[in-house]
């Protein structure tokens, strides 16, 4: 294993030690919560009465989406519709016992307040009268006649009380019927049932390292709104406690200014004696009065001192209900972190497997006897294939997999089709080349304009050993060229190996001038017939079988032979039929014969018929 690998398989192996330490520490517990600012409930202005404890409850109870949560949602928004409830009552009895002091509008605007309810008093009772009246002839029609318009003074008059109760309430002089419409709304804003919490079915929580983040925020998300809620429960409890002792002093202090309220228990009913009379009967009728006030003061601060006591009470019991709410998410929230650290585990463990096959791999690579080349090249596909392989292993554990599955092996199938259109039409076009039309090993081929002998015939891939065309010597150049096959399909090729390899080849021989050409041309030309005589009728027969729907009697194989002057002599061109694999071996022949002929004394000059020069093949 080389340095950097050993460097990073111990990084690694360190990771991967803190990923399990993560794994078992996520498996305990939630010990310690986090600390919130404070000054996040206040609002700038204290409205009449306080509503936020029921709207945080219903605003947390759309975050209900599991079953554990939803019983705590619910118990959540009984509690704080409770405490809605008990601090409309304490607003109510408060605005009654404590009428703010009015300013000169708002004066204004209760005198005629007043008048238009006296009008309003007066308008129903004629309207009741008139109504009682019983009369006949021309009296019934005055008389109703009256009422109907006794009944329109009747509604404008109601219409001026509705207004002058509202202005009075936008001057501030009436607390109570502000209050009793924020119960009215309260009421018909369905009173803080469990119908604010969604009965929709658990979210399927997706795989994967993307996916297990975004569950953990959305937690840390709602964890840090149920500390918000709890806090807000436990400041309105120290709110309300202070002023439960603070009013609760005022009644002791209240109690001790007034003897007969201070000494009360101690006037008991002893064993034995008879009842006392009340304190009220023993003073003077001015003392009896200002102590009936007192004592209606007293219980009037009595009952707010009960009410404070049930609100405490409901705003502990409510942030109990965000505490366990925490737990609940703060489980999830260890659930979630466990799943991600064991995603963080399996790619160390990716990582790793791959280090180590990559340095069994290059040494059983390297222990194999084939060309440095070769091995290079198995060196690099193993290394790269071994990478890719782990990098969609990893990829997969990020993201998670796919939720359409159909979808995306659709998707990746054209993807793939696309990127892979070269090999797909070369493994096809093996099968091409394969068949009866194709090509085999050793054929002489052109293809892609580029001429040599098969010496390779993949799946996907032709090799040919370049060499020269039928004119050139057919020498090897060295060079191995490759081709897809997916030019057996998309393009064209060129077998000169057919099924006999024949080919037409031509020998030139250049006369001196002086001499006489027809002795040389009929001797070159008995030579010719004499090497290819077998050679023509097996081509003959041959082209006449693979030509079956064509008349073909009028092609010959017979070597034809063109004379032509040139400067300094006659020209002598023979063209004959020839196998491919043995023009050479026969071009050389009889250019030797052709030398001899040329060698030899001249002797009588015979006839030398010219045949007609054949088609090509």
């Amino acid at each position: 294993m080389k340095t950097p690998q050993k460097a990073a398989a111990v990084v690694l192996v360190l990771l991967l030690g803190a990923a399990v330490y993560g794994l078992i520490r996520t498996v305990e517990p939630l010990k310690k919560a986090p600390s919130l600012g404070k000054g996040n409930n206040h609002a700038a202005q204290a409205p009449l009465v306080d509503q936020s404890p029921l709207k945080t409850a219903q605003q947390l109870g759309q975050l209900a989406t599991s079953p554990e949560e939803r019983p705590l949602a619910e118990e959540a928004l009984r509690l704080a519709d409770h405490e809605v409830d008990l601090a409309f009552a304490a607003a109510l009895r408060d605005a009654a016992e404590n009428p703010p002091e009015l300013s000169p509008e708002a004066k204004e605007i209760e005198v005629r307040l007043h008048r238009a309810q006296k009008l309003l008093q007066r308008d129903q009772a004629l309207v009741a009268q008139l109504t009682d009246t019983e009369a006949t002839g021309d009296k019934k029609e005055v008389l109703g006649d009256q009422l109907n318009l006794a009944k329109a003074e009747l509604e404008l008059d109601r219409d001026e009380v509705d207004d002058a109760k509202q202005d009075l309430m936008r001057a501030g002089g009436d607390p109570e019927d502000r209050i009793q419409e924020m119960v009215q709304e309260h009421e018909a804003a369905a009173h803080g049932t469990a119908s604010a919490i969604p009965n929709a079915a658990a979210i399927v929580e997706g795989r994967g390292l993307i996916n297990r983040f975004q569950q953990w925020s959305a937690l840390h998300e709602k964890q840090l709104q149920l500390w918000r809620a709890k806090q807000g429960s436990q400041t309105a409890t120290s709110t309300l406690t202070a002023e439960h002792n603070a009013l609760e002093s005022q009644v002791d202090a209240a109690k001790e200014e007034s003897p007969e309220l201070a000494h009360r228990s101690k006037r008991a009913k002893p064993s034995g004696s008879s009842v006392p009379e009340p304190a009220a009967l023993n003073l003077a009728r001015d003392d009896s009065a200002a102590l009936v006030q007192i004592t209606k003061q007293v219980a009037s601060d009595q009952k707010a001192l009960a009410t404070f006591d049930k609100r405490i009470e409901t705003h502990k019991q409510l942030s109990d209900v965000y505490a366990k709410w925490i737990d609940v998410v703060a489980a999830k929230q260890r659930t979630v972190i466990h799943y991600a650290l064991r995603g963080v585990l399996i790619i160390l463990a990716i990582a790793l497997i791959a280090i180590y096959f990559g340095t069994v791999m290059d040494k059983v690579v390297g222990r194999l006897t084939m060309d440095r080349r070769q091995i290079q090249t198995l060196h690099t596909v193993s290394r790269v294939g071994l990478q890719v392989v782990a990098l969609l292993f990893i990829l997969l554990v990020i993201f998670g997999p796919p939720g359409q599955l159909g979808t995306f092996l659709g998707l990746a199938g054209a993807g793939l089709t696309v990127a892979l259109k070269d090999f797909i039409v070369g493994f096809f076009g093996w099968f091409v080349l394969m068949g009866k039309n194709g090509i085999r090993l050793g054929d002489w081929v052109e293809i892609n304009g580029v001429t040599g002998e098969v010496v390779e015939l993949g799946m996907f891939h032709t090799v040919l050993l370049e060499t020269g065309n039928w004119t050139d010597s057919g020498h090897p150049t060295g060079r191995r060229v490759t081709f897809t096959n997916s030019f057996a399909i998309e393009g064209h090729y060129f077998n000169f190996s057919t099924s006999g390899q024949w080919l037409w080849d031509e020998l030139q021989v250049v006369l001196p001038a002086g001499q006489d050409p027809y002795p040389i041309i009929a001797a070159i030309q008995k030579k010719v017939a004499e090497a290819t005589t077998e050679s023509a009728k097996q081509a003959e027969q041959e082209w006449k079988s693979a030509a079956r729907s064509r008349d073909m009697s009028a092609l010959s194989a017979a070597p034809a032979i063109n004379v032509k002057p040139v400067i300094g002599g006659v020209e002598i061109a023979v063209r004959y039929i020839t196998r491919a694999n043995e023009r050479y071996l026969l071009r050389a022949k009889l250019y030797q014969a052709a030398v001899d002929l040329l060698g030899q004394k001249p002797g009588p000059r015979p006839a030398v018929p010219l045949a007609p020069t054949p088609a090509s093949g």
